[in-house]
């Protein structure tokens, strides 16, 4: 067992404290080197915490609030759509709604609810699956995929899509400004 003096260290009698070292070029390329890699892995490991606890962090109430009126209104939609009811679709759809068809069509609100109107005898199923809201202060992005059959001109069909609707908070009410439909061929 080795005795070990304070200001000497493990290295038996030499006295460390008292040996002065040269830095050489190698050395000094080192210490440098491995200072810009602690500060790089230190600036990497900041960014992770953040962007965890930002993933972390739990929805404020107005997002979540927000969020579940969205997808209320996404389902009153479905249901108005299906009936054929233009006066509820109304009352959810902005003035200045633009709306993108399956077939590429660009309708205004009347013409929308003219086409609902028109098409809803028709429908026997509208069905929304792996819908996913994003609140994004005073507005909404909500995509989905759907699957709607239906009889048309006496002949069964079926069609698959996907939706994106652009909802905007307007004087305390949310209402669809913007949507587009694109369907999807298997």
């Amino acid at each position: 067992m080795r005795d070990v003096d304070a200001g000497h260290g493990d290295r038996g009698d030499v006295d460390t404290s008292k040996v002065r070292r040269s830095p050489g070029k190698v050395s000094i390329f080192r210490s440098l080197l491995s200072r810009a890699v602690l500060l790089r892995i230190f600036a990497g490991a900041l960014v992770w915490l953040g962007l965890a606890s930002e993933a972390a962090r739990p929805q404020s109430d107005d997002e979540s609030g927000a969020r579940t009126k969205i997808m209320a209104l996404e389902n009153i939609w479905n249901y108005a759509e299906k009936a054929g009811n233009a006066a509820a679709l109304s009352l959810i759809l902005d003035d200045a709604m633009v709306y993108i068809d399956e077939d590429g069509s660009l309708l205004t609100k009347a013409q929308f609810l003219e086409h609902v109107k028109e098409t809803s005898p028709q429908l026997q199923t509208l069905v929304t699956e792996a819908i996913s809201a994003h609140v994004y202060g005073d507005t909404a992005l909500v995509a989905s995929t759907y699957r709607v059959s239906g009889v048309a001109r006496g002949k069964a069909f079926q069609r698959e899509g996907r939706f994106i609707d652009t909802w905007l908070l307007k004087n305390g009410t949310w209402s669809c400004v913007a949507a587009q439909a694109t369907p999807v061929v298997r």
